[in-house]
């Protein structure tokens, strides 16, 4: 489908920086940072959606795939329609999605992923750390538990890390994620600036 939107994903574990890296590049003409967590968390509690994200966040547990593309695919439209995402000129930041291969499946009608950005971190305990840090930063109570936090590990290993194997090796890019924001950007953009340049050559800012 040519009207599939060009894509990069943000990949990784949880408290590997995802989040971060992905604020900072959509403040770059060209490309849209669209955060499928921060959806989730600014969602209504009282709603259907906000009562079924918070039925599952507050237990480390994905919430179920065809609510989440769902949500996605509507609150992405929206933005689209809104005009502050250009899918001609902007290349898709993805951060927070897909999140297990069912998702992944769902979302081929949606998105051509040209690239996947994998943050790696091979020290658990630091990323644990990082997420209690920004629990208490950022007042998010889904990060404050350990026992959660732990949990959330978990999932992602049984759930979300084989969606490596979904798509082809040669569009996957590892990146150290323990370096500073900025060094860790430069690493990502090493990657991405190429993607960008090759598919959107006259980009209108």
């Amino acid at each position: 489908m040519n009207n599939r939107y060009k894509t990069a994903l943000l990949f990784g574990a949880p408290g590997s920086g995802k989040g971060t890296q992905g604020r900072i590049l959509g403040a770059i003409p060209g490309f849209y940072h669209f955060s499928c967590g921060e959806v989730f968390r600014r969602l209504n509690p009282d709603s259907e959606l906000g009562q079924i994200f918070f039925e599952y966040s507050s237990r480390g547990e994905l919430v179920p795939d065809e609510v989440t593309v769902r949500m996605w695919a509507e609150s992405l439209n929206a933005h689209e329609v809104l005009g502050d995402f250009k899918p001609r000129s902007d290349l898709l930041i993805l951060d927070g999605i897909p999140r297990t291969v069912e998702q992944a499946r769902l979302m081929e009608d949606h998105i051509d992923v040209l690239m996947v950005i994998h943050l790696v971190c091979d020290d658990r305990e630091e990323m644990i750390r990082r997420l209690r840090r920004r629990a208490l930063k950022e007042n998010r109570i889904d990060d404050a538990d350990e026992k959660v936090i732990r949990n959330r590990w978990e999932v992602y290993e049984k759930e979300t890390a084989p969606i490596l194997d979904h798509y082809p090796m040669q569009r996957i890019r590892e990146v150290n994620s323990l370096g500073s924001p900025a060094q860790v950007l430069s690493n990502v953009l090493t990657h991405l600036v190429p993607v960008q340049d090759r598919h959107f050559s006259t980009v209108e800012v």
